[in-house]
Formats: structure tokens, C-alpha cells, sequence
């Protein structure tokens, strides 16, 4: 597993600053973004008044948190970012905040809209209600 995730901080060394292909950002940058994006977006998500983590039980919960799926949300659209060779400004650390920041806006105001509650096949309502 270390394996995959060494090569994969690797090869993403290789995309550009400032979309300049003769630019190469290193690994250590690439996981100081993804680190910014993460933190970025708990703590927004958390200023947006999202809980922390789903009610109980865990493994049923449908509820939004800031822990899930907040940061995977901007990591992946960070990693889109990256596999695309953009990164923007001082080696994606402006681009992993803004993602950061959309990330929990998306999750506290749209992710019910994309992705809707199961349904009850008792009565045809939502799981949680």
C-alpha cells in the first residue's frame, strides 16, 4: 500500500506550477495541498455548524459530518487537479484552499440534492426520517 502511495506522490511531483509544463512541484509540497485541503475543509465545515461526525449508529447514518465526507470530497477534486497538471499558485497550496472551502459548501448546502437519502420500503420514505 505505501508502494502505491509513494508512486502516486511521485508521479504527481512531475505536473507544473502555474501551468507552466517546465515547472515541477515535489512530493513534499503535494502532501503539504492535500493536507491544507483537508484541514481547510473540517474547519469550514465545522464554521458551517455541520457536526463533527454522523448520529448514532454510525454504520446506518446517512447524516453529513465534517469528518466524511467533507475532506474526501476535496482531496479527490484536488487529485483531479493534480493528475491535470494545474496547480495554480505556490505549488497548489491556493488551490487546495479554495477546494477546501467549495468542498464543505458543497457538502452543507447541495450533497442532499446530488446524492439523496435511501428510501424506506416500508412506507416510500427517507431512511433517517
Amino acid at each position: 500500500m505505501f508502494d502505491l502511495v509513494d508512486s502516486t506522490i511521485f508521479f504527481a511531483s512531475y505536473g507544473n506550477a502555474l501551468g507552466l509544463a517546465n515547472v515541477s512541484i515535489g512530493p513534499f509540497d503535494i502532501v503539504l495541498a492535500y493536507i491544507a485541503a483537508i484541514v481547510v475543509s473540517i474547519v469550514v465545515a465545522l464554521a458551517l455548524r455541520i457536526p463533527l461526525l454522523p448520529s448514532k449508529p454510525y454504520r446506518y447514518s446517512f447524516d453529513v459530518s465534517a469528518i466524511y465526507p467533507t475532506p474526501i470530497i476535496a482531496i479527490g477534486i484536488f487529485s483531479i487537479f493534480l493528475v491535470l497538471n494545474y496547480t495554480f499558485m505556490y505549488n497548489g497550496l491556493v488551490l487546495a484552499i479554495i477546494i477546501g472551502i467549495l468542498s464543505a459548501l458543497f457538502v452543507k448546502y447541495l450533497f442532499d440534492f446530488v446524492f439523496p437519502k435511501p428510501l424506506n420500503e416500508d412506507n416510500g420514505e427517507d431512511i433517517d426520517e
